[in-house]
């Protein structure tokens, strides 16, 4: 095959590109398996670097830190499941069913994609406080159970699937949670996978709102504890190190899931005319 300037070009910038991804993820690797990575240089011989997991037990001895990230996963699994429950029945009463103010209620929905988070801080604080729910589970989960984007993504995806085995289900009998979740469910896999790896992801990462709704050590997440273990004077880059990559695993788990869903959702919007 003979290669043009132009496709050439395009490598090469993929390939620039592709080491710009994979130079910070293997200077972090380094920082966290070296011993005195921070004296020596990124670009240094690698018989140089002798492995270690002093870095890691470090970190994992620092106190809370193993609370946090208990408290990481309780938050990022119940909001991903609640996101991938409510969203599919908002989106399934979007697409199907007709009710008044419909237009009005979806492009509310819409609208609030475009309000940024920051805005509603103030309200929202205010609001958990007089709930009682501060420096709680409650206030880190229940206000992020529905996703205006997943509404958006579940309703877009099942309006482009044909009803006909929602109406064979309502025939014989089957209710409309019954046809929701045996029936409509199965055919949404890749966009749920798309919207669970997606609201995981923003969850597991977030740290304004935890950090402002809570304020005990045992209830703080994993990027504010992150961020607290960064000294006023000087900084602990093996540990920040460890640290961080401690915090992409469940992430990277969480991708390789779904990666298959995600790809064949990806490749059957590809390939539908």
């Amino acid at each position: 095959m003979k290669l043009r300037p132009k496709d050439v070009a395009v490598w090469f910038i993929m390939f620039v590109i592709l080491i710009g991804m994979l130079l910070p993820l293997w200077w972090m690797l380094l920082g966290t398996f070296s011993e005195q990575f921070v004296s020596g240089s990124l670009l240094k011989n690698l018989s140089d670097y002798k492995f270690t997991l002093d870095n890691i037990i470090s970190v994992l001895n620092v106190k809370n830190f193993d609370r946090s990230i208990v408290n990481s996963l309780i938050v990022g699994v119940t909001v991903t499941a609640g996101n991938m429950i409510f969203c599919l029945m908002i989106g399934y009463a979007f697409a199907r069913f007709r009710f008044r103010m419909k237009k009005a209620l979806f492009l509310s929905v819409v609208e609030v994609l475009m309000i940024p988070v920051h805005i509603i801080i103030i309200p929202l604080f205010l609001l958990i406080s007089k709930l009682g729910w501060y420096d709680s589970y409650a206030a880190l989960i229940i206000p992020f159970l529905v996703n205006p984007l997943g509404v958006l993504l579940l309703t877009q995806y099942i309006r482009e699937l044909p009803p006909d085995l929602e109406e064979a289900a309502r025939i014989d009998g089957a209710g409309e949670f019954r046809i929701l979740f045996s029936v409509v469910a199965p055919m949404c896999k890749p966009v749920l996978a798309v919207l669970a790896v997606q609201i995981f992801m923003t969850n597991w990462n977030s740290f304004l709102l935890p950090f402002i709704l809570t304020s005990s050590d045992s209830m703080r997440t994993l990027p504010v504890m992150l961020a607290l273990l960064q000294g006023y004077q000087q900084i602990d880059w093996p540990q920040i190190f460890a640290a961080s990559t401690i915090s992409a695993l469940p992430v990277v788990i969480v991708f390789l899931i779904f990666q298959r869903h995600i790809v064949s959702g990806i490749t059957a919007g590809a390939l539908k005319t």
